[in-house]
Formats: structure tokens, C-alpha cells, sequence
């Protein structure tokens, strides 16, 4: 099935009423297994620097901070939890409102807050616990960042660590043995799927040279996300857009012919919500169709800020939701509204709000991929074991992620030691490819595994 007829054929039948909420939280209850109490737990991180500033968001990152989250339960089983912090992701007037460090400074002391509140609480599962941690958190935010406009996305990214870590005393607790199992039973239909093969969405920065993007090729990727919304007002960004793309769609042509190579090459946008209407997108759209990229567009991310409610169901391509969906009311309005393509961001919103919406998403024949957030080799596992239990995307047939550390940190290859599976085939990439085996499933990839690096960072061994 080719893009145009995939987009053709989507038809949405939406279920969004409270008796389905309540059949799944009852549901969620039926089929509880232990309880998940905490009685102790810990913080830390560590601070790695990027090899170039990355930009997205109209803004330039330099510095991505590790927050590690440990969590201890009666039995003496422990859950060790990572997150990477990315203010600029999570809100990007917090992220202009002050330097790059007060800033994760501020979405780590939101993480320790919510440790803290967690002790001597118990909870059927993670999800119960970060439903309650959730507003709790907002409050505690707007005190220590001084912002009464604080956006919640900023509150999930600084969940992330915490959430992880109790998801990791849960499975031990409840000795699970495979991811399915993990999920509670209400939301485990969205990931019945063990894909034998994930493939790579090679991110180009804005400023990534394009040797880089020309070694990609050669390296056998073959769907590249581009980063669109460029700094600058209204029109400047657009056209900074068009231009980026040309340099970027006769530099990938270019390479292909000069290797003599055909194989079918996909793109994809992110705007990270920089578009302000509809039409500047259409625009854009119209510019692929001038230079021949338009057909190799397999979607486009998250176009519109926040405030913009236009249908995009007459947009000549599939538009995805990412940031702006961060409830399950808000997935099922941007159904209405048109989109047909979820990016989950477990590694930037919770495991527990990912598998709310991936439940959404499967029910109404919505597809999904997973997207990163310049993450570290541990955090990269709980992206790829998403993507390899979902539906197949459509027309590359395959699981779907993003991965983007590799090109991005100044250490890579020290903070892939710390993964508690360093060597295993699953880790890399192969020809533009995860190739997933029975023991990458066996294991989970290693996301119930604790790396011998953080159990001394936290000084448990």
C-alpha cells in the first residue's frame, strides 16, 4: 500500500465517552496484580554535554541533563528509573524565560518533589501513581519555576525518570516476563506486536552539514525526519524551511545516484508546533510538490502551535500529533480534528500516558511510531521495545523509531557502556534498521535490567 492510498483509506470511528473510561479503569482494577508500594527513594544525575548546539523549537540546546530516579519497595526490590531532561521540549517559554541550566535545575527539583511524595504511598500500578503525581506536580512547578503558565508537558518530561523506576519495581515485583505482560490487561491490545525489525527515522537538525546526511545514505537509512520550524518570525521560518529542504532532497538525490542506489527513500517533517496557520503549511507542502520531495513524504509531526485548531484532514498528507497531546481527551480531539498518525514519547511524557493514548490510537486504526528525544542508550530501549510491540507502521511495514544520541552526544560511546546489555545485536542500528530477536523480547530490552553503572552512581552496591 502506497502513502496516498494509505491516507485515503483511513476511516475513523470515534469512542471517546466516559462509560469507555470507566469500563477500562474498572477493568484496570480486575486484573491488578501486586501492589506497588514505596518506602525509600533517591535521586541523581549527570550532565552530558552535545557535540553541536540542536535546535528545534526555534531554539538551540547544548546540554542534555540524566535525571535517575530509585525507587525501593518492602521486599527489598528496587526500581532504578532514567529520564532525560529537555526544558525546551517540555516548554519552551520556561526554556527562553532563563539559562539553559537554572532551567534543569528547575525540572530536576520537580522530579526529587515527586520522590519524595511517593514515599510510604502504595498503588495498584505506575499509572495510578503518576495520575495522582500529575497535578500534584503542576503546583509544585509553578512554586519552583515562579511560572503560573507552566505547561504540563514540562511536568511529564520531569516524570519520566520516576515513572520508569516505578514500572521497574512493578515488573520485579510481579516477576513479569515480558512487556505485554507488564501492561495492565485493559491497555495490553495496543501491543500485542513483536516486530522483527524497527527502523530509524535519521533526525537532520537544522544545521546539521550535509556530509552528514550524505554518510546516512551510505549508510543504508532510509527514512530522514527533518527538523522544520526554523528560528525566526512567520515567514522567515518558512522559507528557511523550503531552502533547508531543497539543500537536504538534491543532497540525498545527489548521493543515490552517485552510489547508483534505488531504494525507496521516505521523509519526515517536525515542526515541534512552530506553524501558526494552516496555509504557511500548505505553502511548504506545495514547495515539496515543486522540487519532487512531496512523494516521499511519510508524514508530517506536529505543524501547529497549540492555539491552532484547523482540520488537517484536506492536507494532501497524513499530519501526526505529538507535543500537543497530553491527556486522552486531547488524542481524541485532534482525531476530530483530522489527524491519523499518534508519535508516542514514552521517553518524554511516562510510559502511563503513552499506553493510555497507544489504547486510543489502536481502537480507532490510528498508527503510531515512537519518537525520541536525544536520549541515552537505556532510555533508547524503552522507545524500541513501544515500537517493536506496536502495529507494523504503514508502507514501510516495520516498527518505527526515532534515535538520535549517537549523532548528538559528545560521549555516546561512554554512556552506551552503562546500558546493562552493551553488546547485544539488538543495540545497533543495521542498514537504517533495528534487527529484533527472540532475545531481545526475552530480555525486554534490558528496561527490568539494572545497569551496574547506576546502582553505583546511586550507591546501592
Amino acid at each position: 500500500m502506497n502513502r496516498r492510498q494509505f491516507i485515503g483509506n483511513c476511516s475513523l470511528l470515534l469512542a471517546a465517552t466516559q462509560a469507555n473510561s470507566l469500563k477500562a479503569s474498572n477493568n484496570l482494577k480486575k486484573t491488578m496484580m501486586n501492589q506497588l508500594k514505596v518506602i525509600h527513594t533517591r535521586a541523581a544525575v549527570e550532565k552530558e554535554k552535545l557535540r553541536f548546539p540542536f535546535g528545534f523549537k526555534g531554539a538551540f540546546l547544548t546540554e542534555l541533563w540524566q535525571a535517575i530516579a530509585y525507587v525501593k519497595g518492602p521486599s527489598g526490590n528496587y526500581g532504578i528509573g532514567l529520564g532525560t531532561q529537555s526544558v525546551l521540549y517540555g516548554d519552551a517559554d520556561t526554556f527562553a524565560a532563563t539559562d539553559e541550566s537554572t532551567g534543569n535545575s528547575w525540572m530536576l527539583d520537580v522530579s526529587k518533589a515527586a520522590l519524595q511524595w511517593l514515599e510510604n504511598k502504595s498503588f495498584p500500578c505506575p499509572l495510578e501513581a503518576t495520575e495522582q503525581l500529575v497535578p500534584y506536580l503542576l503546583e509544585e512547578g509553578k512554586k519552583i519555576t515562579k511560572r503560573d503558565n507552566l505547561h504540563v508537558n514540562f511536568i511529564y518530561n520531569a516524570l519520566v525518570a520516576v515513572d520508569n523506576a516505578l514500572w521497574m519495581l512493578y515488573g520485579k515485583t510481579n516477576k513479569v516476563e515480558s512487556f505485554q505482560q507488564m501492561i495492565p490487561e485493559a491497555y495490553r491490545p495496543a501491543f500485542q506486536n513483536k516486530n522483527k525489525q524497527v527502523a530509524v527515522m535519521f533526525q537532520i537538525s537544522y544545521s546539521m552539514p550535509l556530509e552528514d546526511i550524505a554518510a546516512a545514505v551510505d549508510q543504508g537509512y532510509f527514512v530522514f525526519k527533518i527538523k522544520t520550524g526554523s528560528p525566526g518570525d512567520q515567514q522567515t521560518m518558512l522559507q528557511q524551511d523550503k531552502d533547508r529542504l531543497k539543500e537536504i532532497h538534491d543532497c540525498i538525490n545527489e548521493r543515490l545516484t552517485a552510489r547508483g542506489i534505488d531504494q525507496s527513500i521516505y521523509y519526515t517533517m517536525d515542526a515541534n508546533g512552530r506553524y501558526e496557520r494552516k496555509a504557511d503549511l500548505q505553502n511548504y507542502l506545495d514547495y515539496a510538490k515543486k522540487i519532487g520531495a512531496f512523494e516521499r513524504i511519510l508524514l508530517y509531526e506536529e505543524p501547529f502551535v497549540e492555539a491552532n485548531q484547523e482540520r488537517v484532514d484536506d492536507l494532501p498528507v497524513l499530519i501526526g500529533a505529538d507535543e500537543s497531546i497530553h491527556s486522552e481527551a486531547d488524542a481524541y480531539k485532534k482525531i476530530e480534528l483530522g489527524y491519523k498518525a499518534f508519535i508516542l514519547k514514552g521517553i518524554a511524557k511516562t510510559l502511563s500516558l503513552t499506553i493510555k493514548i497507544a489504547k486510543i490510537a489502536h481502537e480507532n486504526n490510528i498508527p503510531c511510531l515512537c519518537s525520541d528525544l536525544t536520549v541515552n542508550p537505556v532510555l533508547m530501549e524503552w522507545n524500541k521495545i513501544i515500537a517493536a510491540s506496536l502495529s507494523p507502521f504503514p508502507v514501510v511495514n516495520m516498527g518505527l523509531m526515532e534515535t538520535n544520541g549517537d549523532m548528538n552526544y559528545v560521549k555516546w560511546q561512554e554512556m552506551k557502556l552503562r546500558h546493562p546489555f552493551p553488546n547485544a545485536s539488538w543495540t545497533k542500528v543495521q542498514n537504517g534498521t533495528f534487527h529484533l530477536n527472540d532475545d531481545f523480547f526475552e530480555k525486554m530490552g534490558g528496561i527490568l535490567t539494572t545497569s551496574p553503572h547506576y546502582q553505583k552512581l546511586l550507591q546501592i552496591i
